[in-house]
């Protein structure tokens, strides 16, 4: 195993799935104030957008974020390993190829989800990958698509990738469907089954596997920890109650650390988002990822509305985020 693998696979217990439109820098920032332990993963960037498009700018983030890993959409070895190569070079600790997004536009990439029906290519990508850079290469995918029979797709696609050098795999318990469902849709209405994924952890000892769909609390991802599997992830939950999710994580799964408290990680943030306004950015690009800091605590409804309404008026700075702290503290 090469160096640095081992420390990621653990931060791997626990991990935030990535999530196009809302895994970007300023969450990943908010997210790592909650916990210093969990393994954090960028939305998806096309390799082509890396080697062709020269779009390095996607790759932009800070020191403070890790652990945190990149995730490439992709089909070509030799274009992923450059990518690859791109992303390692830029600091990320693992890089994650992605085969589970069943959206039209990634479908018409010849990647993603679709790439469920040739694993020989992923196997290809994989070890062109592995050839080009010095940290863990792995897989997100799903157990199947469309009308494939999981039970056999899947443990076939584990052997022949996992033959190609990719020793951790990351498994979103549903099938996809790629014709028929919307992307939204292939989140919640294939049939989770997580009994399938605890199966292949039986049958592929040498496997690091983590679990991803459904999952929306620290009790059942610790439930999967105590059976067995490797790691857990844990993507819109942990987005719309992140407090919930990772507040605690440090203590419950890494044993690690005191909890996080919402209102310490809000008055932390400014800093970041005076550094953000003073570079030319605005405010709602950081505080739209924190409205669920405070969900189902007594003040949250103001929070929420305080920073949605003012974050795009002119001007607008860190004062807001005090202001919307009001209400959180006057009920505590």
């Amino acid at each position: 195993m090469k160096q640095g693998f081992s420390s990621v696979r653990a931060a791997a217990r626990l991990s935030v799935a990535p999530m196009m439109d809302w895994t970007d820098r300023h969450c990943r920032t908010l997210h790592r104030l909650l916990s210093r332990e969990t393994l954090l993963y960028t939305e998806m960037v096309t390799a082509p957008a890396l080697v062709r498009g020269g779009a390095v700018h996607l790759l932009d983030h800070s020191p403070e974020e890790h652990p945190v890993a990149l995730q490439l959409g992709g089909s070509d070895p030799d274009e992923l390993a450059r990518a690859a190569r791109i992303g390692a070079d830029a600091g990320y600790v693992e890089i994650n190829l992605n085969c589970g997004c069943p959206s039209d536009r990634v479908q018409s990439g010849t990647f993603g989800a679709v790439l469920m029906t040739d694993p020989g290519r992923v196997a290809d990508c994989v070890a062109a990958m592995r050839s080009a850079v010095d940290v863990e290469v792995t897989v997100k995918c799903r157990i199947g698509v469309d009308d494939q029979n999981p039970e056999e797709v899947l443990p076939e696609f584990l052997s022949r990738v996992g033959a190609a050098g990719c020793g951790r795999f990351t498994i979103h318990a549903r099938k996809a469907w790629l014709q028929g469902l919307s992307p939204k849709e292939n989140r919640d209405i294939p049939p989770l089954d997580y009994d399938l994924v605890q199966r292949m952890r039986g049958m592929f000892g040498g496997l690091h596997l983590s679990i991803n769909g459904g999952i929306t609390s620290l009790d059942q991802a610790e439930a999967f920890l105590d059976a067995g599997l490797d790691g857990v992830m844990i993507g819109r939950s942990a987005y719309h109650d992140p407090t919930a999710i990772l507040a605690q994580a440090d203590r419950r799964i890494y044993g690690t650390g005191q909890d996080a408290d919402p209102v310490d990680v809000a008055r932390q943030m400014l800093p970041y988002i005076e550094a953000h306004l003073t570079q030319g950015g605005k405010l709602g690009q950081v505080t739209r990822h924190m409205l669920g800091l405070f969900t189902g605590r007594p003040g949250a409804r103001q929070w929420r509305r305080v920073l949605s309404e003012g974050a795009h008026k002119p001007g607008a700075g860190p004062e807001l985020v005090e202001e919307a702290l009001e209400p959180v503290l006057a009920a505590a």
